[in-house]
């Protein structure tokens, strides 16, 4: 992470960047967050991100300011050119700072934004990915919400990591293929395309959408068999572009040359080599 952000559109010290303990954020992690490309100086897909980081806080009762939340881009480009940031990351959050109304009397309202920047995560160039064991509940008011309480995310990706795999595959209540831990799943086989449906209660990621945008791709309730079966598949997001995978469990994938590897810019394909 660099060392300058934006903190309520002041410029600080990350270190400097502090949520009062008995907030709704600091507490029960009462917030919103995305996670958005960097290219050549330049944020990718940035009104995708805004209407989501819109959506999702309404989804959870977050009431944002709206001029905040208009002066983002502004900010980000302001931080980028502060941390000199060519290809990179960043991540806007949108944190309910309000005392919780469970511990407090006050009933006043406040919400913090945080923007920071990163380098470009290190990704293999192929990703060995499991079956998590941890489901997804497609019937929570969670659903589809990027939620700064990402702590089942990043339990489920460790315990992956923990048997040696870069990433899972996590499942719901149906048993139906839902995401990765920490992004979106797309598989062909033959020459279609498919993803599952937000029904599911997978993400609508932004990188999610953008693949559907410029190709023709079916949204579907599929089981673990259909993966399985696949010819190939990929992992998606704003932090690793499209990355495919290599395996899954025991079934070995041959590589991919699909153009979907070809949608994002050329230098996102700069790629650790695989283990």
């Amino acid at each position: 992470m660099h060392k300058v952000a934006l903190f309520n559109g002041k410029t600080i010290n990350v270190d400097e960047a502090n949520l009062s303990a008995l907030s709704s954020a600091a507490l029960y992690g009462k917030g919103v967050f995305t996670t958005i490309a960097i290219y050549d100086g330049k944020p990718f897909l940035l009104d995708k991100h805004l209407r989501r980081l819109r959506h999702n806080s309404d989804a959870i009762g977050l009431n944002h300011p709206e001029n905040s939340l208009g002066e983002v881009e502004n900010q980000l480009d302001q931080l980028i050119n502060e941390n000199s940031v060519v290809n990179g990351r960043a991540r806007v959050a949108i944190f309910d700072a309000s005392p919780s109304r469970m511990w407090s009397d006050d009933g006043s309202e406040r919400v913090d934004i945080l923007i920071v920047t990163a380098d470009q995560r290190k990704v293999p160039a192929r990703l060995n990915i499991s079956v998590s064991p941890y489901s997804v509940n497609s019937t929570s008011p969670l659903a589809g919400v990027k939620s700064c309480n990402y702590l089942e995310n990043i339990l489920a990706v460790n315990e992956a990591k923990w048997r040696e795999f870069n990433e899972a595959v996590r499942l719901n209540q149906r048993g139906e293929v839902t995401s990765g831990c920490m992004a979106n799943v797309f598989w062909l086989k033959g020459d279609q395309l498919f993803t599952p449906s937000l029904s599911t209660g997978c993400l609508a990621g932004t990188t999610r959408e953008y693949i559907l945008e410029n190709f023709d791709c079916r949204e579907v309730t599929v089981g673990i068999d259909e993966l399985l079966n696949a010819d190939s598949i990929f992992l998606t997001s704003a932090g690793i572009g499209v990355v495919p995978a290599a395996k899954l469990d025991a079934r070995e994938f041959a590589e991919s040359v699909h153009s979907l590897l070809d949608l994002l810019p050329p230098h996102k394909k700069t790629r650790m080599s695989t283990k």
